[in-house]
């Protein structure tokens, strides 16, 4: 890291040029300290009168070399080239930080690999909050800024170009903005609400043995991701009654939901009955705990169709809280996304659920 050269110049002979150092000044109402300029900051004409007043008759400043850029010039380059869709921020650095916000509530999505490469490079940093987290419009969900006060040109000009080659160019702008990255390094894809059907299986909750528990988790949450409930059906151990189901789901329901008949008894059979009714399954279990009975499938037209196994009425939190926002959040789920879970796909039943805000889920 290369240290810019500090000089002492004549304040009036200083416009221009970059404070090396805080200057403070005692309020007058409160008669307590505070910062009348902040280190890094670019003097200008109107700021001299202010400077005298506090004593102020030379100061040191930076003498930035034309290979180099000072942190706020260089954290603009690397915000806009990091900020994909519906990643907003506010073009004004604080101390050298911008914060990346989300835009809509939806699926933070990172390009984990891009922001390595990105972070290799030197004098340079940004920081996200974990991919396919859930966050709210406004939420905070990254900070980039440049290391030193003063940056080489050659480093942000390679970390601004690994950022935008992590996305391409949005195909249909829209017009009067400037063209934005479909995804690029930080993005956030919003959340369809979505029609639902929910099929509960087994012979015990259709023929009223036991009282159904499977529905109001269900339903809860679906609703407080912006979905709602269109069908609720419950079926025998029956692979035709299951199929119909299905089928008739498919009519009214942009996404199905089935509960139960996912372990390999001979009377579970809804993998199976899912398949009957035409669809293709993605996935049949998982690398999640748990959730390793799981299943992911999708009719031609996309429509998809999960099945929860019984972990999901013991468990506060399943491989279904996992990938319901993704689905909602228009991604198709591969065997891959399944397989790539098992980082981090360890829920440890902690007394106290504080699922998101736990490692269950989130790979490094």
């Amino acid at each position: 890291m290369c240290e810019p050269d500090q000089i002492t110049v004549p304040v009036r002979d200083a416009i221009g040029l970059v404070l090396s150092h805080d200057i403070t000044e005692v309020n007058a109402v409160t008669h307590h300290k505070c910062s009348a300029f902040r280190r890094g900051h670019v003097i200008t004409d109107n700021d001299i009168p202010k400077l005298l007043d506090l004593g102020k008759e030379n100061i040191y400043v930076l003498d930035i070399s034309e290979g180099q850029m000072h942190e706020d010039d260089a954290v603009l380059l690397m915000v806009a080239a990091l900020a994909g869709k519906n990643a907003e921020y506010l073009p004004e650095p604080r101390e050298g930080r911008i914060n990346i916000i989300a835009g809509v509530t939806g699926l933070l999505k990172v390009d984990a690999e891009a922001l390595e490469r990105f972070n290799l490079v030197e004098e340079v940093m940004c920081a996200t909050r974990h991919t396919n987290t859930v966050v709210q419009a406004g939420d905070i969900i990254a900070g980039t800024r440049a290391i030193p006060l003063v940056v080489e040109k050659e480093f942000v000009e390679q970390a601004v170009a690994i950022a935008e080659a992590a996305g391409g160019v949005a195909p249909e702008p829209v017009p009067g903005e400037s063209p934005r990255r479909s995804h690029g390094i930080i993005s956030v894809l919003p959340l369809k609400p979505t029609r639902t059907a929910i099929i509960i299986t087994g012979n015990e909750v259709y023929t009223g043995r036991i009282d159904d528990a499977f529905e109001p988790i269900i339903r809860e949450k679906v609703e407080a991701l912006g979905s709602e409930v269109v069908s609720v059906v419950k079926c025998p151990d029956n692979m035709q009654a299951i199929r119909q189901a299905v089928l008739a789901a498919h009519e009214v329901a942009d996404l199905i939901i089935m509960t139960g008949g996912m372990s390999v008894d001979p009377d579970d059979m809804t993998p199976l009955a899912a398949r009957e009714a035409g669809a293709e399954i993605a996935a049949y279990g998982s690398a999640v705990l748990p959730g390793a009975m799981f299943m992911v499938s999708y009719f031609e037209d996309g429509t998809p169709v999960l099945g929860v196994p019984a972990c999901g009425i013991h468990h506060p939190r399943t491989i279904f809280d996992l990938i319901l926002p993704r689905v909602l959040a228009g991604e198709t789920i591969t065997s891959r996304d399944i397989a790539k879970l098992g980082h981090g796909g360890l829920c440890l039943d902690c007394p106290e659920c504080e699922f998101p805000v736990c490692p269950f889920g989130k790979s490094a």
